[in-house]
């Protein structure tokens, strides 16, 4: 028997029937055969000859069974969704959740941004691990219909969702560790060099000299424990009282300043591609290229690009969608699969008016904004504080080094030891400046580009808020061109709860007792 994971469209559906009714026994099987289907096609295909559903069947709906039947073992009783991308599961478990657990491979792919073949994946993943449900319209649209508490389902089997908190947590705290002891090392670094310093000074003085040096350098010793005082048990619930609400303390400002504090615009391209998919899926799956400009990389506005749509090319990639030409000669863009949901949800196809648009994404970006990169986020003083201690440590280390040189006698002791650390302390000290100078020239140059980019997709928004003549006509054909069409249970023929005698059956006793209706 086949693993749940190979229940794909584009294979038979293969179902062993259980026995028939009493009153059915004897009969030979009459299993519809299914047509296979290509990968890049979601419509399962019923053979003409299946039994029609008949128009007058407003109230039964033939409901979808559970995938995950006795016959079909998974091999090893492996988890299938643990074989999907984290990011993919969530974002095609959010969509599920969004539609109200009954969706069409369109719905998840623009919902969650996805490629239609990673939502057609994922969904066939979920439903095996899930016992989801397969539903098949009158026009062979598929549908996947998840019970209410598959969440619950399959975090129950998946030993990757129990650890990936565990994981995800584990990460947080090592690199909060990493940078508190980056912060660390240059406070350690100072108390060091100094404290090297003071002693190479001290034994090339007479008795008296260094014993009073020692007294003094004795007065000096406690400052490690002043500066280090931060890591008793309280500290951060202090820090976390007197710092500013996007403030940092004073060790993580360390890190900050040297390397940063990561990328702003992290997620970013999920970002783009689900603003993409829904706007698509709620103007009827049919667009202009000017429409997604403001949510691609395009060129500003000039004689050079005006015809370029080039840009639009991933998108046609990524959703499957192809070109047309209405009667006017405009160029629009198709998405089939975008076009057909189980949901009702935004299924009115806007009108689109100039003006209007502006008013109509009133609650969303209008156009996708990176944010610029900063070089850190810790303030005016806590940076200037943490350069004037990077400046002290660079001139102990130079001072030290000219020490070290013009010593005699061979170093002992903590001489010794800090003389093979030494040129570690080099490097940290001049590291400490050479990376943020070359962070500072790279972020310029980085948001130079940002800056242009956010700016081309802000003439593309302004451009559909007052569009011109040909552009508003190009506009409305597109969504005259519309079609969303939105698959209601009623037009449901086919389950994969019930063996098909059973809906056979099913149907046969509608259609006699509507013929005896009609009799009386």
């Amino acid at each position: 028997m086949a693993p749940a994971a190979s229940l794909s469209l584009s294979l038979h559906l293969r179902l062993a029937p259980p026995p028939p009714p009493p009153h059915r026994r004897g009969r030979p099987p009459c299993h519809a055969p299914f047509l296979p289907l290509s990968p890049h096609h979601h419509h399962l295909r019923v053979a003409h000859h299946h039994v029609p559903h008949p128009p007058w069947r407003h109230g039964v709906r033939a409901r979808a069974g559970t995938i995950q039947a006795p016959g079909l073992a998974r091999p090893g009783g492996a988890v299938e969704t643990d074989r999907l991308p984290s990011g993919v599961r969530d974002r095609a478990m959010e969509a599920v959740d969004h539609f109200g657990g009954r969706v069409t491979i369109g719905d998840v792919a623009s919902r969650a941004g996805l490629q239609l073949a990673q939502a057609e994946r994922a969904l066939q993943a979920l439903a095996a691990d899930t016992g989801g449900f397969l539903e098949v319209s009158e026009e062979g649209e598929v549908l996947y219909v998840f019970p209410k508490d598959y969440r619950a389902k399959l975090a129950g089997k998946s030993f990757r969702m129990k650890v990936e908190p565990l994981i995800d947590k584990t990460k947080e705290v090592g690199a909060y560790l990493v940078r508190v002891s980056f912060g660390t090392a240059l406070i350690a670094s100072i108390v060091l060099v100094y404290t090297t310093i003071i002693a190479i000074i001290s034994s090339s003085s007479d008795e008296d000299n260094r014993g009073r040096r020692r007294r003094s350098y004795d007065s000096t010793i406690i400052i490690p424990t002043d500066l280090f005082w931060y890591l008793d048990a309280d500290y951060y619930r202090r820090r976390r009282r007197v710092e500013k609400e996007d403030g940092m303390n004073f060790i993580e400002s360390i890190f900050s300043f040297v390397f940063g504090d990561g990328d702003p615009n992290d997620g970013l391209e999920d970002k783009r591609w689900k603003m993409i998919g829904q706007y698509i899926s709620s103007n009827g799956g049919v667009i202009t290229a000017e429409e997604l400009a403001p949510y691609l990389d395009v060129p500003p506005i000039s004689e050079q690009s005006k015809d370029d749509e080039s840009f639009i090319l991933p998108v046609l990639l990524r959703f499957q969608g192809h070109p047309e030409v209405d009667e006017q000669g405009n160029i629009l863009y198709r998405f089939p699969s975008l076009q057909r949901t189980a949901s009702s949800k935004g299924s009115g196809v806007r009108e689109y008016v100039g003006n209007k648009w502006s008013a109509m994404f009133s609650s969303v970006e209008k156009y996708l904004e990176e944010k610029p990169w900063k070089f850190s986020k810790a303030n005016a003083s806590e940076r200037a504080m943490v350069a004037g201690l990077g400046g002290l440590n660079l001139f102990g280390v130079i001072i030290l080094g000219n020490l070290l040189k013009q010593m005699t006698v061979p170093p002992g002791g903590l001489i010794s030891f800090v003389a093979q650390l030494f040129p570690l302390l080099q490097v940290y000290a001049g590291s400490f400046f050479a990376i943020p100078l070359f962070r500072w020239f790279l972020l310029r140059k980085t948001n130079n580009g940002i800056e242009r980019r956010n700016k081309a997709r802000e003439q593309r928004a302004q451009e559909l808020a007052l569009p011109e003549p040909s552009l508003r006509r190009k506009l409305l054909s597109a969504r005259d061109m519309a079609q969303r069409k939105v698959i209601t249970p009623e037009e449901i023929v086919y389950t994969t709860e019930k063996d098909l005698l059973d809906q056979d059956y099913e149907v046969k006793e509608w259609e006699k007792r509507f013929k005896e209706l009609e009799s009386d």
